[in-house]
């Protein structure tokens, strides 16, 4: 179906890719307003992800040209007819979308909503209606994660929207809606590891960091930080790591295997290169738990030994957005910030929106962890 139009709709500015590995291009566009469950809100700041860039690099089929963005925070500008948990004035966190009424969102297991891929790489609601116009009144896809944040406004769904208390910068709690969240919340929600057990994280970025420090939080007595670049790694020390290993210069299997005494009992991959999967499996002792995070072009495959999975009773298994209900662990994690135990504040960097594409390339770089693009007033 073509976009829904431009009638009646707001003018903002936002960052459109229009081709495979293309820039972010600024734009003058149009948003219509919100459908009878959705909200429109003036975006804050917005989190840039690795899935951004993998959107951008087309890993997934996500149409292009596309607003992308997936962790926005602002506030509400304007509710739908049906909307009942929001108001004109909420100061929200954005997350990923579900559906709320198949099997899995019925049990509580949003992160895996059997409409999980098109509700949130779809490009445009399921009905495949979009709300963006750009300056020649041409649909552009959106809805990226329900939400579309690389915007100064954005539309989102009432059960995608996380209201956020007042003694928090509402600039900092975007990344809660995926990054932060993914990486803790396979510690706490997916792992839930026990105090006195070990963790290896394989890669210290965001969403790796966001891990270390969780497993601090849940009591981990050996957590061990596994990367290339050493400012990261010095970083994840700061952060709760016991243990850092660069893995350009060390066995890092046979390392953790010598730290732990026989292998970790948790590990997770951030990454998404099979050979590091591979590390983290092999990395595990008996009983061990591997958790994959990192996000590999679709048709990626990857190996491991049968035999020793079947003998040590290893477990390995995907891990969607940390297993979060975002309105019940996103208030978690910020009580966790302003006790002083989990400062995902120290990750971040803040560039103004029109330097998007320079956050971008830092990102990818290293050199920035969590890029925040902050929108003008």
């Amino acid at each position: 179906m073509s976009g829904s139009g431009s009638k009646g709709g707001r003018a903002f500015r936002g960052a459109v890719v229009r081709s495979k590995g293309g820039k972010f291009l600024l734009e003058d566009l149009t948003l219509a307003p919100p459908a009878a469950e959705e909200v429109l809100i003036k975006v804050t700041a917005a989190g840039v992800c690795h899935t951004d860039h993998i959107i951008r690099e087309q890993y997934f089929p996500t149409p292009l040209p596309c607003v992308l963005g997936h962790e926005g925070s602002g506030i509400v500008e304007e509710v739908g007819a049906a909307v009942t948990t929001l108001k004109a004035g909420d100061r929200v966190a954005v997350t990923y979308l579900s559906c709320g009424h198949c099997p899995q969102c019925e049990t509580g297991e949003s992160s895996y909503c059997q409409h999980f891929f098109a509700l949130n790489f779809g490009g445009s609601r399921m009905d495949g209606t979009t709300s963006v116009r750009d300056h020649t009144g041409s649909s552009v896809h959106d809805h990226f994660f329900g939400q579309s944040t690389f915007g100064t406004l954005a539309i989102a769904h009432q059960r995608n929207c996380v209201k956020v208390r007042d003694d928090v910068p509402l600039a900092l709690v975007g990344p809660l809606g995926c990054g932060i969240q993914t990486g803790a919340g396979a510690i706490l929600n997916s792992f839930r590891v026990r105090s006195g057990t070990s963790v290896a994280v394989f890669g210290a970025g965001a969403v790796g960091l966001s891990a270390v420090m969780a497993a601090r939080v849940a009591g981990a007595t050996t957590i061990i930080a596994i990367d290339v670049i050493d400012s990261r790694l010095q970083l994840a020390k700061t952060l709760g790591a016991t243990h850092t290993l660069n893995a350009g210069r060390t066995d890092v299997v046979k390392e953790v295997q010598e730290i732990t005494k026989g292998g970790a009992r948790y590990s997770l991959e951030t990454s998404g290169l099979p050979k590091v999967l591979r590390q983290a499996i092999d990395a595990i002792g008996v009983r061990g738990e591997c958790g994959i995070i990192g996000a590999a072009p679709l048709g990626t495959e990857a190996s491991f030994d049968i035999i020793s999975h079947l003998v040590m009773g290893k477990t390995l298994r995907g891990i969607c957005e940390g297993d979060s209900q975002p309105s019940i662990f996103i208030p978690q994690l910020l009580e966790l910030y302003l006790q002083g135990r989990f400062p995902f504040d120290k990750l971040v960097k803040y560039y103004p929106f029109a330097k998007i594409n320079e956050a971008v390339d830092e990102s990818l770089s290293g050199s920035t962890i969590k890029a925040i693009l902050e929108m003008p007033a």
